[in-house]
């Protein structure tokens, strides 16, 4: 049977939203089922009511921790909390909602009524704690968003006073406290009705919306944009930025057009992606089929816009479209982004390093060797990032999965989370001031640095197999070639920063893999990446997969 990647949801393909609520509510988790306790992966809390992991329990139990946690801490500040378009979300807010004005929490909520993305609610905090007189109580806040997951799932995520993801200290002492409060029976939760909620004193309101658009002629030199006309398509994805990029089109006069304004908790306007289910992933051929062929579909032979974009459903991450290369590898265009950034951010401090994750192409290093800049390379997850961010010290981070986000255009701080409608719009700056795309860009760099073919498979493995690969020492590793190359480096730690990567990652002077275990599939990832073409690259998957499994057998 052919895949219907690709093509447009049916309605068998459709979740039931009044199960999904119904379930939110009524249904109680099981907490001596791990899937079903509060667990903080590299971005929150997440389930599905449907599967009892992402329930009305788990978000007064963790909203109640966070309550904890803050004070332990010494935060007082307000806590600004945004929410997406999954079904769950609204919901979950509301009962997040309920726990912060009990506890007597000051709380900010969308002056619109509407939806919050992750980055507006990251440059809130930061534009809120910097503005404020010294010794002012900092600010942190809540994003209730599963980023890019399907529409039966939810997501709780935090983000402190720095703005960016939690650390593990924090989200480690958060989900222990979450589970602690549901194994007594939500004992320790306070909580008032929703309506006394949102009429508590300590209830006000923020306008997301103006406070990020406004501030964009800070981080990007609309100007260019503006002036050389360059037509912009906008899909929002059904998701939080909905609202935004008309704003912004509006706002600084940009020829901007929001492709599909459409919000839709079932998402039934989706293609289905690469394993036939709804996932508004920007970075996927098969869930950016419409925008693709609507780019390709322009009058008089041409495409319908010079750049178009797609958004997840919290906007922290991007898709890029162009006329000549159709959708960008992620990592394409963080090597592009960097190269053009580096070199036309004059107000950026000259000694800034580049920050990626280890899982990222080695074109990076390259590209980042060829701007004279030093490279970070640190593990898998955002939070990594925020120092750099904060300092100016990392100007930009971004990991393969299409996440990024760089600082203002005078070298302070943006967002310190991914921001994707950022990095959407930077595409727009890039072509508007070099009169090329973003592809023929990389084209370029690839003529300068090689081209690098770059993969992630997935491979099977127990539980106590995940363990072992997440615990292993670089002395695991007898093996000293790889694909017919001088192994150079075997890492269990990122060198960037020391930090344990939860896996491993060996090095070749023209190809590299990573195997890092999934944290909710009983699988192990392997990302591989070869500059000698597609055939050394599967040599090198294979080889990786075999090295693994003999290494954690």
């Amino acid at each position: 049977m052919a895949s219907r990647a690709g093509t447009v949801a049916l309605p068998q393909d459709l979740v039931d939203i009044t199960a999904l609520l119904d379930a939110y509510f009524d249904v109680a988790p099981d907490l001596g089922d791990p899937a079903q306790r509060v667990a903080f992966g590299t971005s929150g809390h997440r389930g599905s009511s449907l599967k009892a992991s992402f329930n009305e329990a788990h978000i007064l139990a963790i909203t109640q921790a966070i309550v904890e946690y803050r004070g332990r801490q010494g935060i007082t500040g307000p806590l600004f909390i945004g929410r997406d378009t999954h079904a769950l979300s609204e919901p979950a807010q509301n009962s997040a909602l309920e726990v912060l004005a009990a506890n007597g929490v000051t709380v900010l909520v969308d002056a619109r009524h509407g939806y919050t993305p992750t980055p507006a609610l990251s440059h809130a905090i930061l534009k809120y704690n910097r503005e404020a007189a010294p010794g002012t109580p900092q600010a942190d806040g809540i994003v209730v968003t599963p980023s890019h997951n399907p529409p039966a799932d939810g997501g709780f995520k935090y983000n402190p006073p720095h703005g960016g993801p939690a650390d593990t200290d924090a989200t480690g002492w958060i989900a222990d406290r979450a589970n602690q409060l549901l194994e007594n029976g939500l004992r320790g939760v306070k909580r008032m009705p929703l309506n006394d909620a949102l009429a508590a004193d300590t209830t006000g309101k923020f306008d997301f919306l103006s406070s990020y658009v406004d501030d964009l002629p800070s981080v990007l030199n609309l100007n260019a944009i503006r002036d050389a006309g360059v037509r912009i398509g906008a899909d929002p994805m059904g998701g939080a930025s909905v609202d935004y990029w008309g704003e912004i089109g509006e706002r600084h006069q940009l020829n901007l057009t929001v492709v599909n304004p459409t919000v839709d908790p079932q998402w039934a306007f989706m293609t289905l992606d690469w394993d036939e289910k709804i996932r508004m992933d920007c970075s996927s051929p098969s869930a950016m089929a419409s925008l693709i062929k609507r780019m390709s579909a322009g009058g008089s032979g041409g495409a319908a816009y010079d750049v178009a974009t797609g958004n997840d459903a919290d906007a922290d991450r991007h898709g890029i479209v162009t006329p000549d290369g159709g959708l960008m590898n992620p990592n394409h265009y963080l090597a592009v982004a960097i190269d053009y950034l580096y070199r036309n951010r004059s107000g950026w401090n000259p000694e800034s390093v580049v920050g990626k994750t280890l899982v990222s192409s080695s074109i990076i290093d390259r590209v980042a060797a060829g701007l004279g800049r030093k490279l970070v390379e640190v593990p898998v997850g955002f939070k990594w990032f925020v120092p750099g961010l904060l300092s100016g010290e990392g100007a930009f981070g971004g990991e393969e999965s299409a996440g990024a986000s760089f600082n203002k255009l005078d070298g302070s701080v943006w967002t310190t989370d991914k921001d994707g409608i950022l990095l959407a719009l930077l595409a727009s700056e890039i072509t508007a001031v070099t009169g090329s795309s973003p592809s023929q860009l990389y084209k370029g760099l690839t003529d300068q640095f090689g081209a690098p073919v770059y993969a992630r498979i997935d491979a099977a493995a127990t539980r106590e197999q995940k363990s072992k690969l997440g615990k292993l020492s670089a002395a695991d590793v007898t093996a000293t070639s790889l694909a017919g190359e001088e192994i150079t480096a075997k890492l269990t730690e990122a060198p960037g920063n020391g930090a344990s990567i939860g896996g491993l990652k060996v090095v070749t002077g023209n190809a590299w893999f990573a195997a890092r275990p999934s944290g909710t599939e009983d699988v192990y990832k392997i990302y591989a990446e070869s500059f000698k073409g597609a055939d050394h690259l599967a040599q090198v998957q294979q080889e990786a997969k075999a090295l693994v499994d003999g290494v954690i057998a």
